[in-house]
């Protein structure tokens, strides 16, 4: 009860609410200890070599994975002499990374792909997604997504899609653990690159916006040639369009919208973004919360595996376990 509670909800509310619905008395150091202690069990078991062959049945035509990741408040000690995004190159923030994996065989009103119902799952942390190049291993986050993709049968669905948005350690990531897969970069961060150069070149005007509304045109309809022409247009003057032009050159098999929507592949990063904010965001960053990082790891472990309908299987594990010690 404490940890579901505590996995909603911040520790002075799941007190209460212990009190309220329960009558039990539960201090809010208590639930915090508790929750934490339980979290930390969650995030071990998790790391146990996967035995079944996947929670998704093999006859799936796609499963989907996506990456992502978000600023999580820490306590000063955490990101001492950590670089940032503060005004004087400091940190206030760890990056929690997220995996996430799901199916989209519905179909909405115009055709295009929609998420399954009870299909997700996610898997995140705040840890590395970088490795030197000679090693061997697997960094700490790669090793997650893999133990994600082989607990949902990633590797043996029919069709396997990675989407995410721009960022390098996404793409290695998903280079290295699965090659084979299709890769899609998120079509609404490449719209955000686009209307962000718009803006920089007319402002707010009437003709930003025509600006705008075309290069998006051009890229829904797979026109990128065209595209990349409009951007060099303005290449000269403005170094946003020139790290644009570079940025639909590192991603262009990866914004190939026309054939992604033929096949029925989704092309929106829209379930790893609200991922973020459910997961991570809805708990963790709320007014007033700085976590250290074995705090955070521990209750995102936790909203994980309740979140992914793990939590009652664990409880199980958990309880076998016990009873064989006694």
């Amino acid at each position: 009860m404490t940890a579901s509670a505590a996995a909603l909800v911040s520790f002075q509310e799941s007190s209460g609410l212990l009190q309220e619905l329960a009558g039990v008395e539960v201090s809010v150091k208590q639930v915090e200890r508790a929750a934490e202690a339980l979290g930390a069990e969650i995030a071990v078991d998790e790391q146990q070599p996967v035995e079944k062959t996947g929670e998704v049945a093999p006859a799936t035509p796609t499963l989907y994975l996506g990456m992502d990741g978000t600023g999580v408040p820490m306590r000063a000690q955490e990101v001492q002499d950590r670089a940032g995004k503060q005004a004087d190159g400091s940190a206030k923030t760890r990056e929690a990374k997220l995996v996430t994996i799901w199916t989209a065989e519905a179909r909405d009103a115009e055709g295009k792909a929609v998420r399954d119902a009870g299909s997700i799952t996610y898997s995140a942390a705040i840890e590395s997604a970088a490795m030197l190049d000679t090693s061997p291993d697997l960094s700490d986050f790669a090793a997650r997504v893999q133990r994600e993709a082989n607990r949902r049968g990633f590797p043996a669905a029919q069709r396997q899609a990675v989407l995410g948005d721009g960022s390098a350690w996404i793409w290695n990531t998903a280079s290295e653990l699965f090659p084979q897969a299709t890769q899609i970069l998120d079509r609404f961060h490449a719209k955000e690159h686009l209307s962000q150069v718009g803006k920089v070149i007319y402002g707010d005007s009437s003709e930003g916006k025509i600006w705008i509304q075309a290069r998006y045109d051009e890229l829904d309809a797979g026109r990128l040639k065209s595209l990349v022409e409009a951007l060099h247009g303005h290449a000269g003057r403005y170094k946003e369009a020139r790290e644009c032009i570079h940025y639909i050159g590192n991603n262009r098999h990866r914004m190939r919208y026309p054939k992604f929507h033929q096949q029925g592949c989704c092309t929106s990063t829209g379930v790893v973004e609200a991922g973020c904010k459910v997961v991570v965001g809805t708990r963790l960053k709320r007014a007033g919360m700085h976590w250290t990082v074995k705090g955070a790891n521990a209750i995102i472990a936790l909203r994980c595996s309740k979140l992914s309908g793990r939590f009652e299987d664990f409880w199980e594990r958990r309880s076998d376990q016990m009873k064989r010690a006694a």
